[in-house]
């Protein structure tokens, strides 16, 4: 179960917000949040980044519909950036259009990727999810792993243009896709208006992805996933990541690996919990058992008057470490189950058996009762 926040939470609007409601409280929050107005406050950062994933996922309708329909979940594999990893100008430089009638580009770390000029720019990062199983865990496994991402459009090659034409450098700009703004005593660099901070005009797009360069491209990649490795624990996959701009390298991927629940075993660090029934006269008398491990099966004694509860250790049958790779224990519990249901015969010799118990070899019984008659003693 997803432990993050609902996206219409984050932003504050229902469910029927219209596009530009989304906007609004977007612009609202990360001005709120940014790391810029909220310096050493991680907390502020946190939400900061909260709020991009929010909107990025609600300002896009395919996106916002497979989430409406189930929830957190249906993103995974849905070319979702990794805003946890992010640094915050590159978060902000992402929505620049939204702040950018606010001359807010060069407040906030000289601008983002639009206001950058042609400064080379690393492309952003992604995540998505794989599920693996506890056996995975004792040799480590390889997995193919397919998600989508904003790739370079493979019809014009990534100019935005139409095939046999060609962008032309900006008028107004000159190509650096900044201008200088006055206000009063303060200048302020911004993007360019004419271009959008992009240096250069698309008078005839792409038909292909309508001048913006990208295009969603599905990928399937082979992912080796460690032994030792715990739920919720990141592999980053370098370069597989969106293709920077102005010659940036490309961004990563990061892989979060998400463990199915095992029908017999819980995992607590590198132990393996199991709980095992045992009988009553197990427990009483003893017994040797077959106990069930990763790797096959295991004698395990069962010494007389074993109580419920008790816990026995196999050693060297838990899972391994991921850095040392030494295995951890199997750590037997064990639960003694009584009989909904007895024979003549076996009613007749518990009778005579509880004839003969004698309650001076039971200390536990034996003082609960003794507080018991003390109790009803004193009232």
């Amino acid at each position: 179960m997803s432990t993050k926040r609902d996206y219409y939470e984050v932003l504050g609007v229902e469910k029927s917000a219209n596009a530009d409601d989304i906007k609004r409280a977007y612009r609202k929050a990360a001005m709120k949040y940014h790391p810029d107005r909220n310096p050493d406050n991680p907390e502020a950062e946190a939400k900061f980044k909260e709020a991009a994933e929010a909107f990025e996922v609600l300002s896009d309708a395919e996106k916002r519909q497979r989430y409406d329909q189930f929830g957190h979940e249906g993103l995974r594999g849905a070319g979702m950036h990794d805003f946890g990893h992010m640094n915050a100008n590159d978060i902000f430089s992402m929505f620049e259009d939204i702040f950018g009638d606010m001359g807010l580009g060069g407040i906030f770390g000289g601008g983002g990727r639009r206001g950058g000029g042609n400064r080379p720019r690393r492309g952003y990062d992604l995540e998505t999810e794989v599920e693996i199983n506890l056996t995975d865990v004792i040799e480590g496994v390889n997995r193919e792993v397919e998600f989508t991402r904003q790739d370079i459009c493979e019809v014009c090659g990534g100019t935005g243009a139409k095939p046999g034409t060609t962008p032309e450098i900006c008028s107004t700009c000159g190509g650096s896709g900044q201008v200088a703004v006055r206000q009063g005593f303060f200048q302020m660099v911004r993007p360019c208006p004419a271009c959008n901070g992009q240096g250069q005009i698309i008078k005839e797009p792409c038909p292909a992805c309508n001048g913006s360069t990208r295009s969603p491209k599905k990928r399937v990649i082979d992912v080796k996933i460690p032994a030792g490795i715990h739920d919720g624990q990141v592999i980053r996959v370098n370069g597989e990541g969106e293709p920077g701009t102005k010659g940036g390298p490309r961004g990563d991927l990061h892989v979060v690996v998400r463990m199915m629940p095992h029908e017999l075993f819980r995992r607590n660090e590198d132990d393996l919990v199991l709980a095992m029934p045992i009988s009553f006269t197990q427990a009483a008398l003893g017994a040797t058992v077959e106990v069930a491990t990763l790797n096959g099966k295991h004698e395990l004694t069962i010494p007389r008057g074993t109580q419920h509860g008790q816990t026995f250790t196999i050693a060297g049958q838990g899972t391994p470490n991921l850095r040392s790779k030494r295995r951890g224990d199997l750590i037997v519990q064990c639960f003694i189950e009584i009989p909904n249901r007895l024979t003549e015969r076996q009613a007749e010799l518990l009778t005579e058996f509880a004839e003969t118990e004698d309650k001076n070899v039971m200390p536990h019984s034996r003082g609960f009762w003794d507080k018991i008659k003390d109790y009803i003693a004193g009232q």
